[in-house]
């Protein structure tokens, strides 16, 4: 368990004094201790209260169309989409399901470089915009082909969302502060996205209106939405702390160098190093960052199996309507974001994070069997909402675990879109795993899920021990941990297991 984090304490340090306008040219923190800034506890609350309304609910809601535009295929497929373009035949819906990620995982790494150069608010709400009026364009294809060119584009698009997402939240608040704020991100878009089934329906219902048939009314109102809120996010999303850039309105000079410090004083990274691709891509010789993507990469594999497929399993496997496979494919998503935000609570609170991931595993493994293999349909759906929390909550959890052990602005930069790449792989494999020769079954499906289980099981074994065993040299002083040079020297960082 990693020691809490410092405590604000008033110290004697050289900072730059601010001008009258109320801004700062440079601030220098000090790794030994921190200002209070003269905040009393209940205003130091309002400031990290203000953030996270201005944060992590603005980039919530952002990610909530993000999830909705990228897996609304499974709604569409079943309300006519799979007759119109012809997508039963040579698994052409696997295959416009999996080129998105494709470039979704190839233009990832470079987002975390961009979106620090120009800032969150121009890069998150552009991509926005643009893949919202991608959406709008799928709603009227008339081939398959034409589809499938058009998710390649999204991906292009959506790959800068989610890392820079990932990115700006761990800039924003301390090591055990992130797992609450990174829970309330994703079940945000999680949960809203779920109810995208129940709003799907109801837009169906304009079939006929300007000749379109009704899945094509999905993809251009839910594109509409996308772009109307990807307008508003330019207002409303805010950059990174220790930016310079004017774009401070919500939050006063010395409010923001309070955030820097104390995010000084838990890491000792609040300020990048200018950049060069030797330090940034030497971060990929750590074998923790390709073993934290993994995890994710089993993760999301289960997510978006559900996105794409539960629909079709709900229809074929189970034996409900169309109109009543649309609506149950919510409330699962309910206890998800209650699973997710209690264990990202204990997380936080007790300073772990391995054994949060391996819970959710073992909800999925309890889950997946009952799902697949009951007799009783009902039985089968009650697994269906083990599987859905287990699942879901290790997003955050996996995003948790992998923020709290790396240092450096830029090997968290490269992390954040590694980590995130390995889960848009875990997306193509989702897409892949429940075949349409498998149906109603899908048992080659439910056994891959189940490995994936397992194998995150054995790699967070094998990290949180390895913590332990580091953390313990660290205590007796033989080594020092996430030393990646004088710059980013922390003393006192320990790993969280």
């Amino acid at each position: 368990m990693a020691p809490p984090s410092p405590q604000l304490v008033p110290l004697e340090e050289k900072r730059t004094p601010v001008d009258e306008a109320g801004d700062s040219e440079k601030h220098e923190y000090s790794a030994a201790g921190l200002s209070d800034f003269d905040f009393t506890p209940e205003e130091q609350r309002r400031i990290i209260r203000h953030v996270d309304v201005r944060l992590v609910l603005t980039i919530g809601a952002l990610y909530c169309v993000s999830l909705m535009d990228r897996t609304n295929l499974g709604a569409a497929n079943i309300a006519g989409m799979s007759t119109d373009l012809n997508l039963m035949n040579n698994n052409h819906y696997s295959i416009i399901s999996l080129v998105f990620f494709v470039t979704y995982v190839v233009f990832q790494p470079p987002s975390t470089i961009i979106v620090r150069k120009i800032g969150p608010r121009i890069h998150l709400a552009a991509i926005t915009v643009l893949w919202g009026s991608c959406m709008i364009g799928m709603g009227f294809v008339s081939k398959w082909e034409h589809m499938a060119g058009l998710r390649v584009v999204l991906g292009i698009l959506e790959a800068g969302f989610f890392p820079s997402c990932v990115y700006l939240l761990s800039t924003w608040y301390t090591r055990y502060e992130l797992g609450k704020r990174n829970s309330v991100f994703y079940m945000v878009g999680c949960i809203a996205a779920a109810f995208a089934g129940i709003l799907a329906y109801g837009i169906m219902q304009m079939a006929g209106l300007a000749g379109l048939n009704g899945w094509r009314w999905i993809f251009i109102m839910e594109g509409l939405l996308t772009c109307i809120l990807g307008v508003g996010g330019y207002w409303l999303l805010v950059d990174f702390p220790d930016s310079k850039r004017k774009t401070w309105s919500f939050l006063g000079p010395r409010e923001r160098e309070w955030i820097c410090a104390r995010v000084q004083a838990d890491r000792g990274d609040v300020e990048p190093q200018p950049f060069s691709f030797a330090r940034y891509l030497g971060a990929g010789t750590d074998p923790k960052i390709w073993l934290y993507g993994m995890v994710f990469f089993n993760t999301t594999t289960i997510t978006y199996a559900l996105a794409y497929f539960l629909p079709l399993i709900l229809v074929q496997n189970m034996g409900f309507t169309v109109a009543q496979a649309q609506c149950l494919g919510a409330p699962p998503y309910v206890l998800a974001g209650i699973v997710m935000y209690a264990t990202s609570w204990w997380g936080d609170r007790y300073h772990l994070r391995g054994p949060v991931v391996a819970f959710n595993m073992i909800l999925c493994l309890i889950g997946l069997p009952i799902m697949g293999f009951h007799p009783n349909p009902a039985v089968r759906y009650f697994g269906v909402f083990l599987t859905t929390a287990g699942a879901n909550s290790n997003v955050p959890a996996a995003m948790s675990y992998q923020a709290n052990n790396i240092r450096g602005q830029w090997k968290r930069a490269f992390c954040s879109a590694t980590f995130v790449s390995f889960g848009g792989i875990g997306g193509i494999a989702g897409s892949l795993v429940f075949r349409s020769e498998d149906a109603p079954g899908y048992r080659p499906g439910l056994y891959a899920c189940i490995a994936t289980c397992l194998l995150n099981l054995i790699i967070v074994a094998v990290l949180s021990i390895s913590f332990y065993f580091l953390n313990r040299q660290a205590d007796r002083g033989e080594r020092e941990l996430e030393c990646e040079g004088d710059d980013d020297y922390q003393p006192g960082f320990r790993y969280t297991y």
